[in-house]
């Protein structure tokens, strides 16, 4: 992976359509909406409307987790929105989310609904409304917002960064895969060191922390976020990989990672999520061939 030429940037940046990569269909320079289509509502008070990407879980592994605990105003609509086709810009997403990125949240429980967008605030949202899931001592509730929001600071590194110039971007260059390579690597250091002697990531108690973090680095240490565990040598970070088992096997973090999943073997799908039920009784329709 070297690189084989110099770019010398131009005065004034101009955006070029066809820069390559996965998602160049859909990038712009711009936001707001590109067509109408209204997002479908259904019958419970919350609406979500996401994909089974790391953010998308983060939330739906929550919701699982509330319903778990037997909060039945927890229960949920969950709707597909495909980034790929550009589902996030429609008018009706665009309302909820200006920034036309998964998840967004409608809470329709207090009459007009109410818009929660990124994944973090959806998170902060849900546990505060059920009051599950972030403690209420001072001690405890700081140091969980401290791990949710390195997180929520840490992760472009990860994605945007390591990810893109990994597995997505059109030419591989060494100097951007390196250097995402040694943050990303540093940062699963922060998180192995953190977890030498907590179980979970504040201490004794399974978080909001938790749920926002396993997604991205709980996935990268298994293996199973952009084929680059060999890569990055994730075998070395020992505690990390020990809270990930412990929070893969949870049933709720199973099922929440299969709501809006639309790749990987049929038995890992679920298109939309609308009940409980819907988990145990797929039809074709919610699962997608791939």
């Amino acid at each position: 992976m070297t690189t084989t030429k110099t770019y010398t940037p131009p005065k004034i940046w101009a955006w070029e359509k066809g820069n390559g990569g996965r998602f160049a269909n859909i990038n712009r320079p711009v936001c707001g909406a590109t067509h109408d289509k209204e997002l479908p509502v259904g019958k419970h008070p919350l609406q979500l409307y996401s994909l089974a990407t790391p953010n998308g879980v983060k939330v739906t592994i929550l919701l699982e987790e509330l319903l778990e605990k037997g909060i039945k105003e927890a229960e949920y609509d969950a709707w597909l929105i495909d980034i790929g086709e550009g589902d996030q810009f429609s008018s009706g997403f665009v309302d909820i989310n200006p920034n036309s990125k998964i998840p967004a949240l409608a809470d329709h429980s207090a009459g007009t609904p109410r818009r929660v967008f990124e994944s973090g605030s959806i998170l902060v949202y849900l546990a505060e409304k059920f009051g599950e899931f972030l403690p209420v001592a001072p001690d405890k509730r700081a140091e969980t917002f401290n791990w949710l929001f390195w997180q929520m600071g840490s992760a472009p590194m990860l994605g945007g960064g390591f990810g893109h110039f990994y597995a997505y971007a059109p030419e591989k260059w060494k100097y951007p895969i390196d250097r995402y390579a040694m943050e990303v690597k540093r940062q699963l250091d922060v998180l192995d060191k953190n977890l030498a002697d907590r179980e979970y990531v504040i201490g004794d108690e399974y978080t909001i922390a938790d749920m926002a973090i396993f997604p991205w680095y709980g996935a990268l240490a298994k293996g199973l976020l952009y084929d680059a565990g060999e890569f990055l040598s994730v075998q070395e970070y020992e505690n990390v990989i020990r809270w990930a088992d412990q929070i893969y096997a949870r049933e709720p973090v199973k099922r929440g990672r299969m709501v809006n999943r639309s790749w990987g073997e049929a038995s890992s799908q679920l298109l939309e999520r609308h009940d409980a039920s819907d988990f145990e009784n797929r039809t074709q329709d919610k699962i997608k061939e791939t």
